[in-house]
């Protein structure tokens, strides 16, 4: 059994495929399924099965994999006690992080000063939910959202700091007849034309809720995931649209104004991601202890 062998058993818990694992790897989909059949020869009980067309792993595969995760953690630890401060804060942080995250805080870390921190590389990733704990597999350290009623993420396979809650509001231009009211019912807005995000994204779920609440269909005009584009769709029509209270204020003209939605505590959870091995670096926690200030200052501002 070699390290390597553990790691790709690792990456296809995280990843959930083989043809990913082999992206990640920069290898080839063929030497990932070499490198677990010979893993699989140190073990009696299979540490994979197929799902379909999908190679998984069983619940032994699961274990291995997390044993795998404290390997990993542990050889993470002594490397940071063997290398000197000056080498690893030369050593890149690679940080991703949904759009509207993105627009808010990247430029912000940028500004500290110069040594204060590594040398920071940043992704925007727009990927659903569901599919921000497989990031970490690239990235060392991924800005997350999640809806309060879906499922945790999971903390068997990363670690998670919470950062904020943030509201989801109702977007609507100052004109707008309903403008008038500090707050909106879901039966005074389901009848409006919107402008969304896809399903799958948090602001489609939101209005998923508020016509459950009102008894009818929306009528959606417009699918757009970037929330800029969202509010200018909302500043140039009729439409309403759905967007987070606190990131979405630098992408707003002034003539787009917000209202929470009445009875109803809509919002998203934005949560940092990462491998557990990565707080073990002083440099990745001087970088958290950043991204948690940045994020205080957008909530508090």
């Amino acid at each position: 059994m070699e390290l390597h062998q553990l790691r790709i058993l690792r990456e296809l818990a995280d990843l959930g495929s083989v043809n990913a694992v082999a992206k990640s790897l920069f290898v080839s989909p063929s030497a990932v399924s070499q490198h677990l059949a010979q893993l699989q020869r140190n073990f009696p009980a299979p540490l994979t099965q197929k799902e379909g067309r999908r190679l998984v792993l069983t619940a032994e595969g699961k274990l291995l994999a997390s044993a795998a995760a404290s390997v990993a953690s542990t050889l993470a630890e002594v490397s940071t006690r063997i290398r000197t401060q000056e080498q690893d804060h030369d050593v890149p942080i690679r940080i991703a992080g949904f759009h509207s995250i993105g627009q808010t805080i990247f430029a912000p870390l940028l500004s500290y000063p110069e040594g204060q921190l590594p040398p920071l590389y940043f992704s925007d990733e727009d990927v659903s939910q569901q599919d921000f704990p497989a990031l970490t597999s690239s990235y060392d350290l991924v800005l997350a959202h999640r809806m309060p009623h879906t499922a945790p993420w999971p903390e068997d396979r990363i670690a998670v700091i919470p950062l904020a809650f943030e509201p989801l509001d109702i977007a609507i231009h100052k004109d707008h007849r309903l403008a008038e009211f500090d707050e909106l019912a879901p039966e005074q807005v389901i009848d409006e034309p919107w402008v969304v995000s896809r399903s799958g994204y948090s602001p489609a779920d939101v209005l998923e809720t508020i016509a459950a609440l009102a008894g009818k269909a929306p009528r959606i005009v417009h699918r757009v995931n970037d929330y800029a584009t969202a509010g200018a769709l909302v500043e140039a029509s009729e439409c309403l649209g759905i967007l987070p209270r606190f990131t979405a204020r630098k992408t707003m003209d002034e003539t787009v104004t917000l209202r929470p939605i009445k009875g109803l505590n809509s919002g998203r959870q934005i949560d940092l991601l990462l491998r557990a091995e990565h707080l073990h670096r002083n440099t990745v926690n001087d970088v958290i202890e950043a991204i948690r200030s940045t994020v205080k200052r957008l909530v508090i501002s």
